[in-house]
């Protein structure tokens, strides 16, 4: 194995753009490679150091989806069933429908909402948090938001086309969260941090941040074109909530953390100290590529040529069409803020990459670093 290559292009990119930037990779269940590069607080001039914490974003997503696949393998619900057997507000959805002539009209949704739709984001949700029925609940709760209450104000939203024709990406993932809190009867977090996070002894993965950990928060930055400069711009604007748990984009992480949770998927669903948090056979449903004739032409993101999309994940099915050096079957999902994910059971490899800024130049970095991990092995 040679990472110089790799080492370079992190040089690189953090030269340019990205502040900072930092990878790890586990090949076989060892860390093979880990480095860092670039600056966590650019005024400051400070290097990035080991422990930063940042917003996974929708990277977040892929804990959301895992913890749903541990109910469903508990019997707890399917993925055929309607969502409103469980959240009763998504029963009887309206639909908005515009008109040649231009006429706005609400249609009753002839199909259900499935559980199935919220993983494969076909459900008809927008990603707008800025909605009229979302801010209201905001000020309503008084900004706190709770994860229930958020599902509950999405469902006076009309949806954007009948469940299941077409593929959107939007807060599908969010109203997952809520659904997670009734089935189990544990709120969101708590879920997450006796089935997930503290099995696998990851103990900086959170929604909320402790006194400790708030110190390691380190700033968030906005490359904006203009002026060619990367502008410091903190918080996360989908987090409309104090009391939100995000299933979609509200976990904060370190890079050591959320490898050990992404590596468990590289190994089928078992941790190298055998914590068994998920089994092979929902890991290669997850992986599975879900798309079909009516939603595969919405999922046309360039830089996602190639791949399919499973229950909550991207799944390489193509080489021909992507072009990347990936294994067929590798799978994972990114970050707002930049953030990577690469899980790769059949060459046992793990990558998790991370940097920290919004408008985060994903087409150009991902790609090259996907490339630059397989050629270095």
């Amino acid at each position: 194995m040679n990472f110089q290559p790799l080492t370079s292009f992190i040089d690189t990119i953090t030269s340019w753009k990205i502040p900072w930037a930092e990878v790890v990779i586990m090949h076989k269940n060892k860390t093979v490679y880990h480095y860092r590069n670039g600056f966590a607080n650019l005024e400051e001039k400070t290097p990035i150091g080991d422990g930063a914490i940042f917003n996974l974003y929708s990277m977040t997503k892929i804990m959301t989806c895992v913890a749903a696949l541990q109910l469903i393998e508990q019997g707890k619900m399917l993925l055929s069933d309607p969502v409103s057997d469980y959240l009763p507000e998504y029963a009887d959805m309206k639909i908005k429908k515009t008109m040649p002539n231009g006429e706005v009209r609400l249609e009753t949704a002839t199909r259900a909402i499935t559980v199935r739709d919220l993983f494969t984001m076909t459900a008809g949700f927008s990603y707008d948090v800025g909605s009229p029925s979302i801010q209201e609940a905001v000020k309503q709760s008084k900004g706190t938001l709770p994860t229930r209450d958020f599902a509950k104000a999405l469902a006076k939203e009309p949806l954007l086309f009948e469940p299941g024709s077409q593929f959107h990406y939007s807060m599908c993932h969010d109203v997952l969260g809520a659904l997670i809190e009734v089935v189990s009867g544990k709120r969101f977090s708590i879920y997450l941090k006796e089935e997930i996070t503290k099995p696998l002894g990851m103990n900086d993965t959170a929604f909320d941040l402790n006194d400790e950990q708030h110190t390691r928060l380190i700033p968030q930055y906005w490359y904006n074109d203009e002026l060619e400069k990367a502008i410091r711009q903190d918080g996360n604007y989908f987090r409309v909530g104090t009391e939100l748990e995000s299933g979609g984009s509200g976990l904060l992480s370190t890079v050591r953390d959320y490898a050990l949770f992404l590596n468990v998927l590289t190994h089928r669903g078992t941790s190298p100290e055998g914590v068994r948090i998920l089994s092979p056979a929902s890991v290669e449903l997850m992986r599975t590529d879900h798309l079909n004739d009516k939603t595969r032409g919405d999922f046309m993101w360039d830089h996602m040529r190639g791949y399919g999309y499973g229950l909550g994940v991207r799944t390489h099915i193509s080489k021909s069409e992507s072009g990347l050096l990936c294994s067929i079957g590798e799978f994972g999902w990114s970050g707002a803020a930049g953030s990577m994910a690469l899980i790769d059971p059949e060459s046992e490899l793990t990558v998790m990459y991370a940097q920290h800024l919004i408008h985060s130049q994903e087409p150009y970095v991902h790609p090259r670093l996907k490339n630059l991990v397989y050629s270095c092995l």
